[in-house]
């Protein structure tokens, strides 16, 4: 293999805001943050979303909208539509 073509594969911290869970993983992901967790600095990665908080790994059932764009946009400026 050639040398120096390779990314530094190191242990990275994620944060799940959602479920305020943390996890530490080998990767290869850059990053300026560093937070330290469990005595340990670790270069930090906050996610949204991750399997912790993840409607499909929670068993969690989440409400989505029904109302589609157009009659969302329609209600939002309705006092802008002229009569005809």
């Amino acid at each position: 293999m050639r040398p120096n073509i390779h990314p530094e594969y190191r242990e990275v911290l994620f944060h799940d805001t959602n479920a305020d869970a943390y996890f530490i993983i080998g990767s290869t992901m850059h990053t300026a943050q560093q937070k330290e967790y469990q005595g340990q600095v670790y270069p930090y990665v906050s996610l949204d979303i991750s399997s912790a908080s993840h409607p499909f790994y929670t068993g969690e059932v989440r409400q989505a909208s029904n109302e589609g764009r157009v009659a969302s946009f329609n209600k939002r400026f309705a006092r802008f539509q002229r009569n005809r």
